[in-house]
């Protein structure tokens, strides 16, 4: 029976020796473990025939960085064209993985060095990031973690797990937590559960975040027991890593449709990689089809520093321009911020062409996505707050609580269910005021 294309069908069939069904096909399990891991695999499943020696350049990456594509993402590389294709560029390895640039570094991001504890990066104030799983359903190309992706002797024990919630304990700054890896969602319902609920446990922690890319490579994965798992540890924030708008198929859009209406946010975190999605007209098909499905477009990451990754590196110019050809073009919420990750640890610089041309003390010159010059008039009077750190004495109003929406007074009072007053008294009572005496 047909599964959803021919294709895919026809890749089902030579996995499992024609004994599949479409239950199979769409159990997110059943595609890990038949996920392909070897180039021979990947030749006779699409019946391309690489030549000789470049198969044995690409046995040398393999080496170093593995291979390992979803039987789903394998079944969209366009066969008549996949050298160019960018689901192929993404997943098939390339020898040119194995130049190391002079810069290039293993840990550009210092990931490591900024770990206080296992598993736990905390670069920015009030967040941090915490790597609970070294393993993903597909091994990106152009992955800034290859020195730990594809690592099993190095996944994450239940110890260090709860090393890492223990620092988070331990320190009340932190009210965001993006959980990371590799990829979260690799886990289990029942041991990501056990995770969320510990953190849900933890009073300062407000937010919690989970950057996952199986709508992308593996939508199965996002189940019903999924759904209704995280729906019990609201408010949770899911971000995901679409590149290219082929990505975005019926499978992927059906994934986010379950994730969107389960209340969670969603945002996709894009890098801009050479030969893939270089190209405004890509990237603004990109955005709309991601806010059509309820997907904001949160960054356009530059091409990290880390090793093997030259050859899809840009130059931050062609960041600039594919944000000309978004800011003013399209929707504002459909316009990503491009950044770059600083080298040695110093977090997101956002990048974005120059709309501000000059100031003075009374006017701004600006310009907008057109090329048209206009001025904005500052204030004529403007007395700014001077903080001198004495909140105490500020006349702002610092009352940061949520306001009181209604107040209830008299007999209302005492029949109020979101009230826990449960008398009313006069005042000068003679016992009420021998109670304070005493």
């Amino acid at each position: 029976m047909p599964i959803y294309s021919e294709r895919q069908q026809n890749i089902a069939e030579q996995i499992s020796d024609n004994d599949v069904t479409i239950s199979n096909w769409r159990d997110w399990r059943w595609q890990l473990k038949n996920s392909v891991e070897k180039v021979e695999t990947f030749e006779r499943l699409l019946g391309i025939e690489l030549d000789p020696m470049e198969r044995g350049k690409i046995e040398l990456t393999l080496k170093k960085f593995p291979l390992s594509i979803t039987p789903y993402y394998l079944s969209l590389i366009d066969v008549e064209d996949f050298r160019n294709d960018p689901v192929f560029l993404q997943s098939f390895p390339m020898p040119e993985e194995l130049e190391i640039g002079k810069k290039d570094m293993s840990d550009p991001l210092a990931e490591d060095k900024d770990s206080p504890a296992p598993g736990i990066t905390h670069r920015y104030p009030d967040r941090v990031l915490f790597h609970i799983s070294n393993v993903c359903s597909m091994y990106c190309r152009h992955c800034t973690r290859k020195r730990k992706v594809g690592d099993v002797d190095s996944i994450p024990a239940k110890e260090q797990i709860e090393q890492g919630l223990d620092y988070i304990r331990k320190n009340p700054v932190v009210r965001d937590v993006l959980l990371s890896g590799g990829d979260p969602l690799m886990l289990s319902d029942d041991y990501l559960d056990w995770v969320l609920t510990e953190l849900r446990k933890i009073e300062h922690v407000q937010i919690v975040r989970i950057g996952t890319r199986m709508p992308v490579v593996l939508p199965y994965r996002i189940t019903e027991d999924l759904i209704n798992m995280l729906k019990k540890h609201h408010p949770v924030w899911i971000n995901t890593h679409f590149n290219h708008p082929r990505e975005l198929t019926a499978s992927s859009r059906e994934a986010l449709r379950l994730l969107a209406d389960a209340g969670i946010p969603l945002g996709n975190q894009s890098v801009l990689l050479a030969g893939i999605n270089d190209c405004q007209r890509i990237m603004k098909s990109l955005v709309h089809k991601l806010v059509e499905n309820r997907v904001r477009p949160y960054y356009l990451y530059q091409c990290d520093l880390s090793e093997g990754l030259s050859h899809f590196r840009t130059p931050v110019g062609k960041g600039v321009e594919i944000m000309e050809g978004l800011i003013g073009h399209t929707s504002g919420f459909a316009v990503p911020t491009y950044v770059i990750d600083a080298p040695g640890g110093g977090g997101k610089i956002p990048l974005n062409p120059n709309y501000l041309i000059s100031l003075s003390t009374n006017k701004v010159v600006l310009r907008n996505y057109e090329g048209v010059i206009t001025t904005y008039q500052e204030p004529e009077k403007y007395e700014s707050s001077f903080c001198d750190r004495k909140c105490d004495e500020c006349h702002l109003q610092l009352k940061l609580e949520d306001a009181e929406e209604f107040r209830s007074t008299g007999i209302e009072t005492l029949l109020a269910d979101y009230d826990d007053t449960i008398s009313l008294t006069p005042e000068g009572n003679d016992r009420f005021e021998r109670r304070n005496d005493d």
